[in-house]
């Protein structure tokens, strides 16, 4: 009698997903039925004022615009997210570039500023993996971000960050412009499939370098898993277990392998890697110039802040938007 587990547990994960989605269309249809009564109850606070010819009720009404305008957004955003892994957590890496010092402090900013945006969406975000900077921030830094719609989101910070200000580390205080690159990818589950030959992998076991414990530093429990055919790296050091580390570094492989998988379109190993761009001048995708103004300028879509405290504190939903709006635009135009 052939066994038929596999179609049960098929059924139940398709069941999830059916579950899933379902949820999420009526998350959204309850979002936008609030806004309607939002929008109900504005414009008959607007005709009372009108007929009694009452300016308190003007505060209460710009407050409430100011209300819906933001859910709107947030909505409108959410309404962006059409990709296949959309949906999907994302696992973000951050390396410095050109500036030394500096530019290792900048990938630590941008750690901060990343955190700081996922944690105002009550999203968990954990370190991966760490590389100390030798004199002061981080070289590298491989993050994991947990939540609804987080690669969706965060796909747009992928690409060449450039920083303008006075150096913190020049005595003579001198301007300085540093560069770190940001790679997004998003988790994949077990349902995708991604060919790994074992053969094709080296596996290196070394001891953590960070906080983590007594246990985490005295065994080589971090792992580094080197694909060899494409020369891809990636590794996990902050798990508790060996075994650990290992299963989150080949997701974080398996999700590199896909990305290169649905841009190759040439033979040569080069071309598998996709285009690299040099970390530094001409490359970048954003600017942060806190010296001699203040601007945040996205160099894809052209939209600026110049409050660049906040967006330093995460305050990044305007990049996300006019990105994802701007991709949305070139799919009507196509």
């Amino acid at each position: 009698m052939k066994s038929t587990e596999p179609d049960f547990w098929n059924d139940i994960e398709n069941s999830q997903k059916i579950l899933q989605r379902t949820k999420n269309l009526k998350t959204k249809l309850e979002q936008f039925q609030k806004m309607e009564m939002q929008c109900d109850d504005l414009k008959t606070l607007n005709e009372l004022g009108i007929e009694e010819n009452d300016d308190s009720v003007i505060p209460e009404i710009q407050e409430g615009l100011k209300k819906l305008k933001e859910n709107y957004e947030k909505l409108k955003l959410e309404t962006l997210l059409t990709g296949p892994y959309d949906k999907n957590n994302a696992i973000i890496t951050m390396h410095a570039g050109a500036g030394g010092t500096e530019a290792q402090d900048w990938v630590q900013m941008l750690l901060r500023m990343y955190t700081r945006w996922g944690e105002s969406r009550g999203f968990t975000v954990k370190i991966l993996d760490f590389l100390d900077g030798e004199e002061a921030g981080v070289k590298s830094v491989t993050i994991h971000v947990i939540g609804d719609n987080a690669y969706g989101y965060l796909r747009s910070e992928k690409g060449v960050h450039r920083l303008v200000r006075i150096s913190p580390f020049d005595a003579s205080g001198r301007r300085h412009t540093s560069f770190a690159s940001v790679d997004v990818m998003p988790e994949l589950d077990d349902t995708v499939e991604v060919d790994i030959d074992p053969d094709d992998l080296r596996v290196d076991t070394y001891r953590a370098s960070g906080a983590g414990g007594q246990h985490i530093n005295k065994t080589e429990s971090a792992i580094r898993i080197t694909h060899i055919p494409t020369g891809v790296v990636v590794s996990c050091q902050t798990e508790r277990s060996q075994f650990q580390n290992r299963d989150t570094a080949m997701k974080m492989l398996k999700a590199k392998l896909l990305e290169l998988k649905e841009r190759e379109h040439k033979e040569k190993i080069e071309d598998l890697k996709g285009i690299q761009m040099e970390i530094a001048w001409g490359s970048q995708i954003r600017s942060y110039v806190f010296c001699p103004y203040t601007l945040v300028k996205d160099h894809r879509s052209n939209y600026e802040e110049g409050n660049v405290q906040s967006v330093m504190d995460g305050e990044l939903d305007g990049f996300i938007n006019s990105y994802l709006s701007m991709g949305a635009l070139k799919k009507e135009e196509q």
